[in-house]
């Protein structure tokens, strides 16, 4: 093996202005002639799912000089979902390719050797994943870990818990003080969210397609473990670099289907669709809405978690791991992917030895749902497409037939909520809030929470062109595609018109005749709904839905 070229070099006299520099901040010369580590730090102080950080990179950082390599942090932003709700909500995803491009340019303006990217949260873990791929160099992921359950004399509750209380709260099915205690109480401690959303989805995904060590996402952020994994991520990106092992050395197309197939085999996102076709596409790898179903429709969900059931991250955890719902699925899994951490999937899982509780963890031949946990539906009202994910769905609303009562904003269906004049049976239709609509494809997090906590999830359906939490749970379709803004049929649909939903047979149907729903759309004009500053270029950039909502990323060949 030839001996290890960094791509900076020290003796250069014309990099007498970089060395320079780098003394000042305290490095010294001979430590320029190490593999100079770029760590991605995500810590904030307003995100619990990245503020544990502060700490961890300190141990990355160690691991780091110990194998003979030298770290250099450097900050990126966090925002948090959660936190992000009403018009917040607008930049949230378009954040997704703005963190990565950030990330491109600081790692490629200083030359960075290899990363280390920590990172937890729903838009995080994407937009360093595409940073990632787009930069192609050695690189490892670290997540902080599971927040704390709250435990109470009533039971274990997690973050959904406390979303679906502002229903409760809303029709006085909670007393003012219990919601109170929810609200102070049930996000226990930092880490991720504990609950299977975007932002666990997103980092197993990680950790399935070999950048993350296994079980880094669900074990608790406090773990004394979590530590010892943060010093040898830092020491084996080192080894990563000086054997010249990059991003696309790791993941592959076989890479990527395997982490969807996880996906589907654990009741996770809808938002892993976004997320999972645009790093594909980054990659130049061909993956649509089409495509994603294709791969993960036929694999068994033999695991959910909170809210779609009673278990949460740590009982994930506890139950085996991702190692448990890996071996579960094996024989769906490419055994030849490589791991970064060393070996391929195939040799993890002959080594995986973990004890699993089959109540958490199903196995493929008993599994919860024989085709996995999202279903696409196609219609004549989603020509292109929509999904839910099933696995969040009762039974008795696999299908429905209802009839629409339209909002043109996210504002205007809280306000009917509010008001509590959602009636059993309706199918709440909510556009203009895709990704030029919106803009910026707002989650509807807390009214899908609301349905559920005002008990109509088993009796309402709700369909957007906007997207939902992942950790939302109930028959809520989104992605519609085409999207209102582009003169989609779900510009179209009235109030009163009946909308057919039928999971099992992947279709939902608007009960108008071709020649209605033409002429409807012939007279469709939009809302106003305004795009200051950067929503504004987002609206004009960004790539459809089915595409992954590129709009710095994935244009040129």
């Amino acid at each position: 093996m030839e001996s290890w070229k960094g791509n900076r070099t020290p003796s250069n006299p014309q990099e007498g202005y970089y060395v320079g520099l780098m003394n000042a901040c305290g490095y010294r010369t001979k430590d320029l002639e190490k593999p100079v580590i770029g760590i991605v730090n995500s810590f904030t102080d307003v995100n619990p799912g990245h503020r544990a950080f502060k700490e961890l990179v300190g141990y990355v950082k160690e691991g780091v000089w110990a194998a003979g390599g030298t770290p250099a942090e450097f900050n990126v932003p966090a925002p948090c979902d959660g936190m992000a709700q009403g018009e917040g909500m607008h930049f949230i995803l378009p954040s997704r390719d703005l963190i990565a491009g950030s990330i491109q340019a600081m790692a490629s303006a200083h030359g960075f050797d290899g990363l280390v990217f920590l990172c937890s949260c729903d838009k995080i873990v994407p937009s360093m994943l595409i940073a990632a791929a787009a930069l192609n160099k050695p690189c490892m992921f670290l997540t902080a870990g599971s927040m704390l359950p709250y435990e109470a004399d009533e039971g274990t509750y997690v973050t959904p818990d406390l979303k679906e209380s502002i229903g409760q709260r809303n029709i006085d099915a909670i007393s003012e003080e219990t919601f109170t205690r929810f609200r102070e109480n049930i996000c226990f401690s930092c880490g991720t969210c504990s609950m299977y959303g975007t932002a666990n989805t997103m980092g197993v995904f990680t950790e399935v397609i070999g950048l993350c060590p296994i079980d880094s996402t669900t074990m608790l952020f406090c773990s004394s473990a979590k530590y010892k994994q943060a010093r040898d991520v830092g020491e084996r990106i080192v080894t990563l670099t000086k054997e010249g092992v990059r991003f696309s050395d790791i993941v592959t197309e076989a890479s990527l289907k395997n982490g969807l197939r996880h996906v589907a085999a654990t009741g996770g996102s809808t938002n892993a669709q976004l997320h999972i076709c645009a790093l594909a596409r980054v990659m130049g790898i061909p993956m649509d809405l089409a495509a994603f179903d294709e791969i993960q429709r036929d694999v068994p969900c033999v695991a959910k978690f909170k809210p779609s059931s009673k278990f949460n991250m740590y009982d994930y955890y506890k139950a085996g791991g991702v190692g448990a719902t890996m071996k579960a699925i094996e024989r769906y899994l490419d055994p030849d992917a490589r791991l970064a951490t060393g070996g391929t999937v195939g040799e993890f899982l002959a080594r995986f030895r973990r004890r699993v509780n089959p109540e958490v963890i199903h196995t493929a031949d008993e599994p919860l749902y024989p085709d996995g946990c999202f279903a696409v539906l196609h219609g004549n009202l989603a020509p292109d497409g929509c999904i839910v994910k099933k696995s969040g769905v009762v039974p008795e609303m696999f299908h429905h037939r209802g009839p629409a009562v339209c909002f043109d904003s996210e504002d205007a269906l809280r306000a009917a909520m509010t008001e509590k004049s959602v009636k059993p049976g309706d199918v709440l239709v909510i556009r203009y809030e895709g990704p030029k609509g919106g803009p910026g494809m707002r989650e509807m997090s807390i009214p899908a929470a609301m349905l559920v906590g005002m008990g109509l999830h088993t009796s309402c359906a709700m369909v957007t062109d906007g997207r939902y939490s992942g950790a939302t749970r109930g028959p809520c379709i989104g992605h519609v595609s085409p999207e209102a803004w582009d003169g989609g049929p779900i510009a179209a649909v009235r109030d009163g018109d009946m909308i057919e939903i039928d999971i099992d047979k992947h279709t939902i149907h608007l009960e108008i005749s071709d020649e209605e729903l033409a002429e409807r759309l012939g007279h469709i004009k939009r809302p106003a709904h305004p795009a200051p500053g950067v929503l504004g270029a987002y609206r004009k950039a960004v790539d459809s839905v089915n595409e992954g909502c590129t709009w710095l990323y994935g244009k040129e060949e």
